[in-house]
């Protein structure tokens, strides 16, 4: 049965200060006040016609499982929450209360915004909307995708090529899962979203058990698409960092060389250009890619140090965040600052994660609940408590990176910041404020902060 979005909320702004202190005294915003994401979908965030839309998937109350969209006016401060979707019965709201379920969007050359998203793996349903042009709180009925039968899929990225498909573009969502695989996979639509076509896995991980590759993708909107991933989960790796580029039908390495066609795929992780090398002492996972204004990929992993040989739960102590950029000939990679501990203990590898400013390699956005510079741990004085707080970092060199706190003193761990792109002189900063006790237990708002550039 369609839905119809659900308007559940028009408000003016809800400014709350909450425990954290925000530089140059700018005000702590409380965009939705239930929800989460993972970072493995994108664009989580975008700026479209004056409106910061973002997506999340709510786990209090009557809306445990909601696949919600908040759209803040950035003139007006006005904001409404859309629920894009609701789970039809109790076994369905477990299954959506997961924040791997957060929606992906992407503004089309008409205005309308497309938006995609799906379940955790138990299913073989992509679902996705569209929007009215200009007007992000107005959208149409769900639609279903389903790749093949024995899909079991999960993660939409979307991204838009302006020459494939002339002159309309083809869209392509990179997604998990085709065909049951656990492997990265694509689709693709030359109708702006209306219908879409199969493609198939384009990552191989040959193995003798079931594991998958995770993935961050960035693009130039015209004819290509980057991608930065992993050989698998952390848990199962040494994690190495690698990075390819697919354009025109086939699989490049950074420096243009070709590998294999788009239809063939890759048939191993190392097949593409290695960025980072990973070691039983230093265990990679790659959290945000970005593109410069030449073209040339940047990039954000965090590493997982000194856990060899400790089973999964004793870990994760000690995390370091990396950055790593391609000048056109070649990567250069730098340790930038201590990620501080594991979040919670089944998941040794989670850290607070970054954010790249897509409008300025120079600048970056973490969560720590470790000093930057020197690793000692972040002890609040509202409340005596170690927790995650967003610190921005600016550097002149790529090498020496100052650090400014955001939040300090906070009175809830501060996770998993997120900055859209936008063309204007404002950097919109969101993150998730609360407790996380897993990827389906958390108790989160979104909140952030509008600054100048």
């Amino acid at each position: 049965m369609m839905r119809k979005p659900v308007l559940a909320l028009r408000a003016a702004l809800t400014v709350v200060q909450a425990g954290a202190q925000i530089r140059h005294g700018a005000p702590l915003i409380e965009f939705n006040d239930d929800g989460g994401w993972c970072w493995f979908e994108d664009e989580r965030a975008i700026v479209a016609g004056g409106k910061l839309v973002f997506g999340t998937i709510a786990t209090g109350g009557t809306r445990q499982g909601h696949v919600e969209a908040t759209v803040y006016d950035l003139k007006s401060r006005e904001t409404n929450r859309v629920t894009l979707h609701i789970p039809t019965d109790e076994k369905d709201r477990r299954q959506w209360a997961d924040d791997h379920n957060s929606p992906a969007f992407l503004l089309l050359p008409t205005g309308e915004i497309l938006t995609m998203y799906a379940k955790h793996g138990p299913e073989e349903k992509i679902y996705y909307r569209i929007s009215k042009p200009g007007d992000p709180v107005a959208w149409g009925g769900e639609q279903v995708f389903v790749p093949s039968p024995a899909s079991r899929v999960t993660y939409s990225n979307l991204h838009m090529l302006a020459r494939e498909n002339a002159p309309r573009g083809r869209i392509y969502d990179f997604y998990r899962g085709f065909n049951n695989s656990f492997k990265p996979s694509y689709a693709w639509s030359d109708d702006l979203g209306r219908t879409w076509s199969a493609g198939g896995v384009f990552i191989d991980v040959p193995s003798k058990f079931r594991h998958r590759p995770y993935v961050k993708y960035a693009s130039n909107g015209r004819d290509m698409v980057h991608f930065a991933y992993t050989d698998g989960h952390p848990r199962d790796f040494d994690n190495s960092i690698y990075h390819a580029v697919y354009r025109a039908g086939e699989l490049l390495a950074s420096d243009g060389t070709r590998i294999r066609s788009m239809k063939e795929g890759l048939k191993a992780p190392e097949e593409g250009t290695l960025v980072y090398k990973g070691g039983p002492e230093n265990v990679a996972w790659i959290t945000d890619l970005q593109l410069d204004r030449k073209g040339r990929p940047y990039m954000v992993f965090s590493v997982q140090m000194n856990s060899a040989g400790k089973p999964p739960g004793e870990g994760g102590e000690d995390h370091r965040y990396h950055y790593a950029r391609h000048d056109g000939k070649r990567w250069h990679v730098a340790e930038i600052a201590y990620a501080g501990t594991r979040i919670y203990a089944r998941e040794d590898d989670y850290t607070g994660l970054a954010a790249l400013d897509p409008s300025d390699p120079t600048t970056i956005y973490i969560s720590t609940n470790a000093d930057p510079a020197t690793g000692a741990p972040l002890i609040s004085k509202a409340d005596n408590e170690r927790h995650w707080e967003i610190y921005r970092g600016t550097t002149g060199d790529y090498r020496k990176w100052k650090w400014e706190a955001v939040t300090r003193d906070s009175t809830a761990d501060n996770l998993r910041p997120v900055v859209p792109a936008q063309d204007s002189t404002q950097t919109v900063l969101l993150w998730l404020q609360g407790k996380m006790r897993s990827y389906t237990d958390y108790t989160f708002r979104v909140v952030g902060m509008i600054g100048k550039r």
